[in-house]
């Protein structure tokens, strides 16, 4: 890591010296006395030894910044960051509980009729959570004041970030028992139990445990999200964690204080991996881990509505922004116009500068949308040549999947500075590893099917395998997975450009005018609306086109 200022060819001390004292042109006198002072003249190597060699003795160096001891910071840090969390997996495991509840009632009573989380549930999953935060501190915090919106000074300072955090976390967690519980009261021994007149309470209760081993491994993914959000949440509400220290080092190109939060947070990422996989082991029990019952199949339900009318209207509100936008100029200032409230002149409202708010809009989405396009392209070619490489790809998509994108985003941002480039190879570093999966399971399910069995019978090579049989079985359904992803990597790119990492001012971008915006959102609240209203249609959009693409799968399965 220490490699990285140099990989982007500027200058440390001259960062340092500007996040120190804000001067832009200091003479070269300071600028070497800071390189000497610093020791940057004994190389990358040098100093990431030294760092290393440090910490089993409890030394990581010091700020180069502060100048003060990076460990005492980094410890005060993460004991913030972990109270946030704990509260945030305390909100988590309630939300849950009250989407899958309804499915708990009716199942251990055999009176289910349809599995669903319903699309609040969906929705709500889907939300970013820089936008979640945004909107929490700006009603309940700014509007009625209910709990704090900056700070952190007790257990009322933790209410709004917790959640922030764990009502999507939650959210997506219930909806995948909700999703899984079903297959559990229609397997054999709960229709017993319900036969012979057993409490409803203790079937909900083994049901349960019988669907967790399923939905764990899926925990993972949502502790990471916790992580990756938590930058986005206490830059939001000032809070002094893990995350928001990171994020200071990263755009200081402070290395002492960045690389060391960068190791507790990938440490963090590994225990929480082994402590789930530990959980799965003593749930399953012997009798499960053994095999000796058969895996969870969903039962013959009902079909459920179809979301596509949903996806529909929200592309078609979304489209209509957009091209409204495009028709007027996002860069005019007009300094008398400064916050006006919507009209028909300024159907969104003025920004603190004058600025149209439905032209900023309008030219950020296809500004963004063209940069998520491209980003698609590269992590699903990524995907696919990795996920055909087992030996390469299985460990290092194991690996990279537990890094969540802000962090790549801090990282990337020490090499290339705040850039929309930038965010896009933070988002290309982590975003081919659903690819890569989906890759290597279609590619195992395909090698041993009969058809290709018998083509290698007939004496066909590789090629031809791969030409008839590897690659159309494959592209299908990578390059749909592609497009239903398309909207959620431009919601990662908003929040890249919510912390400051992605596109830089003048130019629009969705996450970037949410930020420039927030401080104004108790003088101006339209501000902030037309951002975070376009976000919420573009999260629906993410979730209904995702349930429809997952329910022509099924069709055709069947």
């Amino acid at each position: 890591m220490n490699l990285l200022p140099r990989l982007s060819g500027t200058d440390p001390a001259l960062t340092v010296l500007r996040a120190r004292s804000a001067d832009q042109d200091p003479p070269p006198e300071q600028l070497a006395a800071v390189r000497e002072r610093l020791g940057l003249e004994q190389g990358a190597f040098t100093h990431f030894a030294q760092w290393l060699g440090g910490l089993p003795r409890g030394d990581a160096g010091t700020s180069w910044v502060s100048g003060e001891p990076v460990l005492p910071q980094v410890a005060d840090a993460f004991a913030v960051s972990l109270t946030l969390m704990s509260g945030a997996l305390a909100v988590t495991i309630a939300v849950a509980a009250l989407v899958c509840a309804r499915t708990l009632h009716l199942g251990s009573r055999r009176r289910l009729r349809r599995t669903r989380a319903g699309t609040g549930a969906a929705v709500l999953a889907a939300l970013p959570k820089f936008l979640l935060a945004s909107l929490l501190a700006t009603v309940c915090g700014v509007w009625l004041g209910w709990f704090p919106s900056s700070g952190w000074e007790g257990p009322r300072s933790m209410v709004l970030p917790a959640l922030a955090l764990g009502v999507p976390s939650g959210a997506m967690l219930g909806g995948l028992l909700d999703q899984a519980l079903p297959a559990a009261f229609h397997e054999p021994w709960a229709r017993t139990w319900h036969a012979f007149g057993f409490s409803p309470g203790l079937t909900a209760r083994n049901a349960l445990r019988r669907t967790l081993p399923g939905v764990l491994p899926q925990l993972l993914p949502t502790v990471v999200a916790l992580v990756g959000g938590a930058v986005a949440v206490e830059k939001i509400f000032n809070i002094p964690g893990l995350g928001r220290l990171a994020l200071d080092a990263a755009m200081t190109q402070d290395l002492p204080p960045l690389q060391t939060a960068t190791l507790v947070l990938v440490l963090l990422g590994i225990v929480v991996g082994m402590l789930l996989q530990a959980l799965r082991h003593v749930l399953l029990g012997p009798a499960l881990r053994d095999g000796a019952l058969p895996a969870l199949h969903a039962p013959a339900l009902p079909r459920r509505r179809s979301l596509l009318p949903v996806a529909v209207l929200c592309a078609a509100a979304l489209l209509a922004l957009v091209v409204a936008g495009l028709l007027r100029d996002p860069l005019y200032v007009d300094t008398a116009a400064r916050l006006l409230p919507p009209s028909a002149a300024h159907p969104l409202g003025t920004d603190p500068l004058g600025r149209d708010l439905l032209a900023r809009l309008g030219h950020g989405a296809l500004r963004t949308a063209g940069v998520a396009l491209a980003v698609t392209a590269v992590c699903a070619v990524t995907g696919l040549l990795l996920g055909m490489s087992a030996r390469v790809g299985l460990g290092l998509t194991e690996v990279v999947s537990t890094l969540p994108a802000v962090l790549a985003g801090l990282l990337t941002t020490a090499v290339t500075g705040p850039s929309v480039w930038g965010a896009a190879c933070a988002v290309c570093l982590v975003g081919w590893t659903p690819y890569a999966a989906q890759t290597a399971a279609l590619l195992e399910q395909e090698r041993a099917s009969g058809h290709m069995l018998a083509s290698i019978l007939f004496g066909a090579d590789r090629w031809y395998l791969l030409r008839r049989h590897l690659l159309p079985a494959v592209l299908p359904a990578v390059l749909r997975n592609a497009l239903l992803r398309l909207p959620t990597t431009v919601l990662v790119l908003a929040s890249l450009g919510f912390l400051g990492l992605g596109e830089q001012p003048p130019t629009p971008e969705w996450g970037r005018l949410l930020s420039e915006n927030q401080p104004y959102a108790e003088l101006a609240p339209w501000t902030v609306l037309g951002p975070a209203c376009a976000l919420v249609l573009l999260s629906v959009l993410a979730v209904s086109g995702a349930a429809s693409g997952r329910n022509r799968s099924r069709r055709r399965m069947a």
